[in-house]
């Protein structure tokens, strides 16, 4: 046995994704880091252990334009690439690989921090850990500590103020929360896998299998062969004990019920099973609920369904509230009650470190939220985003000496702007970042896309779609919209009812307010283009929702190409199946009864007139991801193209950054819940060359990427006093014309 000591400025304890993008944001700030994890793979839930699938603010796509970015989207973007098949091994490299990239940042699995030196309820002084299989007893000491554990054990034995249960419905006026206060959770899930052997196969069930007959699952869950784990999510228990110290009574129960629906689907008769086989069953139950610390601001779901505009916004999310029946998958009723907000809404950063304990940050499902709102908060992706701000604000305690509270109140603005010069998961704040010098330059491009329009090309073929429902057409707003035409066929003379819609906010992409209602005769005819006055010039750029009225004569016509910034829409009819097909969706939610699926990379035929939504200067100083419209240069032209930044007077430049398309209202997944047609994204720039202007006339190259398929690039060069610089597209992975998010440049 050894005692050892790790000296850091940060100290992570906690390897779930929440923990690893924590870690990662601190070592790449500069600071030294130790993460912390008591298993042998990091991911937590997601890891190859347990095999939850990282979802987050798209809702499985019902969000738009809602992709994390930052670390998170890196891994996303990363595992597509190697992992398109989802296979959970090789979702375990991409997150060892991305926390081994970090010289500053030190990873030790198998270590179980039980011991914490702290001035209880007030400062952490140290952490001790017990390194399993090396019989290593460590000490970590740093100035600032993240829990990232879920259960939130570290704060625990610190004296952090926290919660476990339910509030009333008094204590933050929560519409679902109880009347009274309870200790009622979330309960914990083991997935499980099976294969065809391709030969039969046969089971013998093990002694401790349950025979679910006897219990309300056959009545009341959906049994089937051909599913994959992801469908068996509702095999959930323990809500009504404690996940923590009942943790193994859970798995227990959890494992005699897995066996005993297996047992049901090879040996009652009822299934066609010969040739299946089990493959894999989790021995680790994935915990949903447990500690929820207390920080200087408590989440709400108010908040969360108002998307409150915070303005010590740190992440955001776009889950639905999601709660389960505390009986689990005995309930009787159905085993999720889900509510989407109208669009992604804000973490604040008051809800990331805690009220009483100075030096502690905490990041994933323990962060000071109420239980109504945890039921979203909880997701991995979104879990992620908020432990890249932790980690961040971490990062920036250390370096500067302050607490996190010290941070929030006098340091704001360099949090939220080194959060967005990370590229981090951060809506609808502006870059103000006062070293970017790329703000202070004339922006030009070669070309940009200045006409809003989708029109099918000689001998391309169109679908019709009927206007058997309500369609909606997306459109950045920016500065004005005038006329309005769709190529519609009518075979018969009708009246077609179009309006207009304001989505009243920068992340919504909803109709929520009708501005304009014409009615537009429609002649007996093929191929027409049919007009519409539509005249609106909003205060900002906004998205706008063109709707037009089902028709039972009418059709649209549907083009097998995209926009960036537009979407089509299609009204769901009662009875449609939702988002999860045995989930029941509540009525009124704008952003489930207006569906995108079956209409993304796909466009109705429109035009729309000029527009400057896609303007070179929307690449500098902008929110760096769509908010109100596509925030991006577009190029006008396919082939090459660039974007240039021209300084009055010569500027010292020795580092870009880069931010490329990335189609971030593409839905990604890391495993096998859901499989994306694309290894890299087509919108990314593959090949591009950074150039300076030198005294002499000439663009020397001071960067140059082939083969790329990152969202976010950082290139550092000797340093050049130049008075232009500009990024030259050579090559896309697939799309037609180039596109840059954000463009920054610093000494």
């Amino acid at each position: 046995m050894r005692e050892e000591t790790v000296h850091s400025d940060v100290s992570v304890i906690g390897g779930g994704l929440a923990g690893v993008c924590a870690a990662i944001a601190a070592a790449r700030l500069g600071r030294t880091v130790a993460l912390v994890h008591n298993r042998p793979v990091v991911g937590g839930n997601s890891s190859s252990e347990v095999r939850v699938w990282v979802c987050g603010a798209t809702a499985h796509g019902v969000h738009r334009w809602a992709r994390e970015t930052g670390i998170m989207g890196e891994l996303y973007l990363e595992n597509q690439y190697r992992n398109p098949d989802g296979n959970p091994y090789y979702w375990d490299q991409v997150v060892l690989d991305a926390v081994r990239a970090e010289p500053n940042l030190r990873l030790f699995l198998n270590t179980d921090v039980r011991d914490v030196a702290a001035e209880h309820g007030k400062r952490i002084e140290s952490v001790t850990g017990w390194t399993m299989g090396s019989e290593k007893l460590i000490t970590f000491f740093s100035p600032v500590f993240v829990d990232c554990t879920g259960d939130g054990l570290i704060g625990h034995l610190a004296g952090a103020d926290y919660r476990i249960g339910r509030e009333s419905r008094a204590e933050h006026g929560e519409e679902w929360a109880p009347p009274e206060p309870d200790g009622q959770l979330l309960g914990s899930t083991i997935l499980f896998y099976t294969k065809d052997a391709g030969h039969p196969v046969k089971y013998v069930p093990p002694s401790f299998a349950k025979n679910i007959l006897d219990t309300p699952i056959p009545e009341h869950r959906l049994i089937r062969t051909g599913d994959n784990g992801c469908d068996y999510w509702w095999v959930e228990w323990g809500g009504e004990l404690d996940t923590v110290h009942d943790n193994e009574h859970i798995r227990d129960e959890l494992w005699s019920v897995i066996h005993g629906i297996w047992d049901h689907i090879k040996n009652s008769g009822r299934f066609d099973a010969d040739t299946l086989t089990l493959e894999w069953v989790g021995a680790v139950p994935g915990k949903r609920e447990y500690r929820r610390f207390l920080g200087d601001h408590v989440l709400t779901q108010t908040e969360v369904m108002t998307q409150k505009p915070f303005d010590d916004r740190i992440a955001f999310g776009g889950w639905s509230v999601d709660l389960h029946p505390v009986e689990g998958m005995y309930a009787e009723k159905p085993g999720a009650r889900q509510r989407y907000s109208d669009g992604v809404y804000h973490i604040p950063f008051r809800s990331l470190y805690s009220r009483n304990v100075r030096n502690l940050l905490f990041a994933g499902r323990n962060i000071s939220a109420t239980h109504i709102a945890f039921g979203s908060t909880r997701v991995m992706a979104t879990c992620a985003t908020i432990g890249e701000a932790a980690g961040t604000g971490a990062a920036l305690c250390a370096a500067q000496g302050v607490t996190p509270r010290e941070l929030a109140d006098r340091r704001l603005p360099l949090l939220q702007q080194t959060l967005l010069r990370q590229d981090a998961s951060l809506m609808g704040v502006r870059n103000t970042d006062p070293d970017d010098l790329a703000r202070a330059a004339r922006v030009t491009a070669s070309s940009t896309l200045t006409r809003l329009t989708v029109e099918p090309g000689p001998g391309t073929p169109t679908t019709p779609w009927p206007l058997d429902r309500d369609l909606g057409l997306i459109l950045p707003v920016d500065p004005r919209l005038d006329c309005v035409e769709l190529l519609v066929d009518a075979h018969a003379g009708t009246e077609l009812n179009i309006e207009l819609w304001d989505t009243l906010r920068g992340e919504n992409a909803v109709p929520a307010h009708r501005l304009v209602s014409r009615t537009v005769p429609v002649p007996e005819g093929k191929d027409q283009w049919v007009s519409a006055d539509l005249t609106w010039q909003p205060d900002e750029p906004r998205n706008a929702v063109v709707v037009v009225r089902a028709d039972p004569h009418a059709y649209l016509h549907l083009v097998d190409q995209r926009r960036t910034g537009v979407l089509c829409l299609a009204r769901k009819l009662a009875g449609e199946p939702g988002v999860d097909h045995d989930i029941p969706e509540e009525d009124g939610q704008p952003v489930a009864d207006w569906v995108a699926r079956g209409l993304r990379r796909r466009s109705f035929c429109f035009r729309a007139g000029p527009t400057r939504a896609y303007a070179p200067d929307k690449a500098v100083g902008g929110y760096q991801r769509p908010f109100g419209g596509p925030q991006m240069w577009h190029a006008g032209e396919p082939g090459e193209a660039w974007l240039r930044l021209d300084w009055d007077t010569p500027v010292e430049i020795g580092t870009v950054h880069l931010v490329l398309d990335d189609d971030v209202d593409e839905y990604l997944n890391n495993l096998h819940r859901h499989r994306t047609e694309f290894e890299v994204m087509p919108e990314l720039v593959s090949d591009y060359r950074v150039e300076a202007l030198t005294d002499g006339g000439n663009w020397t190259v001071v960067a140059q990427e082939t083969g790329n398929r990152h969202r976010h690039r950082t290139h550092r060069f000797a340093p050049v006093r130049t008075g232009a610089l500009r990024v030259v597209a050579e090559a896309t992975n697939g799309a037609p014309e180039a596109r840059i998010v954000a463009l920054r440049a610093y000494a």
